[in-house]
C-alpha cells in the first residue's frame, strides 16, 4: 500500500510539473482583429508610400506560420526588405475566426494551405497568391532528412518579383 501511495504521489507531482512547464501559447495572429479594416488601412498606407501590401494568412495553431514569422523577425536583411517595400498584415485563420468573407474576396488563398501570402497593390487589387511550399528550404539535416523551414533566398526572390517597382511598366522602359 505504501508503494502505491508513493507511486501515485510521484505521478501527481510529475503531472503538475509538466503542466507548469508547458509552453505558453503563441500569439502572433489576433483572432479578434478586423482583417477587412486592417487590410484597408494597409492598402491606404501602401498607396501613399508607393508600396504594395503583403498579407500573411495563417494562425497561431500553424507551426509553419510561426516558423515563417520567426524567420522574418530574426533575419534583419529580410525584415528590412519587407518593411521598405510592403505594408504587412497578418490575417488570422483559425476555428475562432476563419475570416471567410475576407478570404473569399482575396480569391480563396487558403486553398494552398498555410501560411499563404497574398500581394495587393495600392488599390487593394490581388496581384499574386504565393503557396508557401515553394519557399521551403531544400537543406538536408545531419539525420539525412529535409530540414523544416523556409529559405531566405527563395523568400527574397519571391518578394523582389512583387515590389511596386517590379510590376511597374515604367521600370522596364529604355532610358
Amino acid at each position: 500500500m505504501k508503494k502505491l501511495v508513493i507511486l501515485l504521489t510521484t505521478i501527481l507531482i510529475s503531472t503538475a510539473a509538466f503542466s507548469q512547464a508547458k509552453k505558453e501559447s503563441v500569439h502572433i495572429y489576433n483572432p479578434q482583429a478586423n482583417a477587412k479594416a486592417d487590410i484597408a488601412a494597409a492598402v491606404a498606407k501602401a498607396s501613399k508610400e508607393n508600396k504594395h501590401v503583403l498579407l500573411q494568412v495563417g494562425g497561431n495553431w500553424c507551426s509553419w506560420c510561426i516558423a515563417f514569422h520567426n524567420l522574418i523577425d530574426s533575419t534583419a536583411t529580410l525584415k528590412k526588405y519587407i518593411n521598405d517595400n510592403f505594408e504587412t498584415v497578418l490575417v488570422n485563420y483559425s476555428p475562432e475566426n476563419k475570416n471567410e468573407s475576407v478570404l473569399a474576396g482575396l480569391g480563396y488563398p487558403q486553398r494552398f494551405g498555410f501560411p499563404v501570402f497574398v500581394i495587393l497593390d495600392g488599390k487593394g487589387k490581388v496581384l499574386h497568391i504565393e503557396n508557401s511550399s515553394y519557399l521551403e528550404t531544400e537543406e538536408v539535416g545531419a539525420n539525412g532528412k529535409k530540414k523544416v523551414g523556409h529559405d531566405v533566398k527563395k523568400i527574397t526572390s519571391f518578394l523582389k518579383g512583387w515590389t511596386r517597382a517590379a510590376v511597374d511598366p515604367e521600370t522596364y522602359k529604355a532610358k
